[in-house]
């Protein structure tokens, strides 16, 4: 028998498209010989659609079609089965499912609120739990914790957009202490949306205010000189890990661009080739500009695979996650950027050379989801006793009484 499984994705993020592209491209390579695919769409407005449609990347081109020809559900859990109920006048079970799938990217359906929700249903999901999911979407929550397990990170600050806007000056004072070039994130969005970079004080007003468009909390850390930005994959849970081959990032900018990431050429140095392509259109982190494998010497290949199982680790980690992070050419020292705890097009291309092909990484990842449920479920989350028995003889009839007079 086959198991069900929900891909979900899309949702209220300013990643909304790039989480389309990123399902697509999952759901085309899932081993439909084991798995019976239930695609799962939220729309911008937080509607959740199925139907065997939604695996067209060219329908998301008119979602007018897609309100009129999917199902409109909801998930919850009924008699010990986990379904998508159709809503409206006559509701009906569509299906049943065995495992989620989130192939989410951004706030709101990246950063722990579904996997909130998937908890509380009870259902097996792959990837972060809620916990890991929070820190590795927070770029101020995530440096916080690097520090305090002595992980490099470039030096930092962040403030709320509350603290800019009461006191600019105070914000910038503090700011100005870890010298320009700096760059400037909003903490909790991705795919390098509202980024900016700052040289001097106008730069950096200017870029604050783009930042604060997004987000509440801003994150200012320095511009790494003579730069080699570096990527690296792991996959596995907080008991092992495996990690994938070691990319570099071709970037003409002082960061990854947006239009890099998702619009660009495509150019790719090294081993994968046409292997680039695995659907029609926008391949999404597959159009950037990489070297594969990165140009690094046996000793700081090992400092890097070292370094992300580290920062996996620390996070507590789960599914499979790409590891940025930012070399000095010059002085040769590592530091980590961020965690992408369901990176942009899974990261499957770091795994290509490897041996691991993309169907392979997939049911690797929902393996894992499988084990980390039967882990979860082994242990103790409440008790059997109910220590309201016996209360209401005492003190309910009182509060009865309270309740009616009211």
């Amino acid at each position: 028998m086959k198991i069900k499984l929900g891909v979900i994705f899309g949702g209220e993020s300013v990643e909304h498209e790039v989480s389309i592209i990123s399902a697509v491209q999952a759901m085309n390579k899932i081993n439909q010989e084991k798995y019976d695919i239930i695609p799962i769409y939220i729309t911008k407005d937080g509607e959740w659609y199925t139907g065997n449609m939604l695996m067209d990347v060219e329908v998301y081109q008119d979602l007018d079609l897609i309100k009129k020809y999917a199902s409109n559900v909801v998930l919850y859990k009924k008699d010990g089965a986990f379904v998508l109920q159709s809503k409206g006048l006559f509701k009906k079970i569509v299906t049943d499912l065995d495992v989620i799938f989130p192939i989410t990217h951004g706030t709101n359906v990246e950063d722990g609120v579904l996997q909130g929700y998937f908890q509380t249903v009870g259902i097996p999901y792959v990837g972060p739990n809620v916990y890991s999911a929070v820190v590795s979407q927070d770029k101020a929550y995530m440096r916080d914790i690097f520090k305090a397990n002595d992980i490099p990170v470039p030096n930092y600050t962040w403030f709320y957009d509350t603290d800019y806007k009461n006191d600019p000056d105070e914000v910038i004072k503090k700011v100005e202490k870890i010298k320009y070039p700096v760059i400037v994130k909003p903490a909790t969005t991705g795919s390098s949306v509202g980024i900016g970079v700052a040289n001097n004080k106008d730069e950096l007003v200017k870029a604050i205010e783009e930042a604060i468009t997004y987000d509440s909390k801003i994150v200012v850390e320095e511009v790494i000189k003579n730069l080699m930005e570096v990527n690296i994959s792991v996959l596995g849970n907080y008991e092992n890990q495996e990690t994938s081959v070691i990319e570099e990032v071709l970037s003409k900018s002082a960061f990854l661009t947006y239009d890099e990431k998702y619009i660009g050429s495509g150019k790719v140095k090294g081993k994968l080739g046409a292997k680039m392509t695995p659907l029609k259109g926008s391949k999404g982190m597959a159009s950037a500009d990489r070297k594969i494998p990165a140009d690094l010497t046996d000793k700081m290949s090992k400092e890097v695979e070292e370094l992300a199982i580290k920062v996996f680790k620390a996070l507590g980690s789960s599914g499979d996650a790409r590891i940025d992070m930012l070399i000095d050419s010059k002085t040769k020292k590592v530091y980590v950027n961020e965690i992408n705890s369901i990176p942009g097009s899974l990261a499957f291309y770091l795994w290509d050379p490897k041996g691991k092909d993309y169907t392979e990484l997939l049911d690797d990842m929902i393996s894992i989801a499988i084990k980390d449920y039967k882990k979860r479920e082994s242990k103790t989350h409440s008790f059997k006793t109910n220590i309201l028995q016996g209360f209401a003889h005492n003190g309910l009839k009182g509060m009865k009484g309270k309740l009616q007079n009211k």
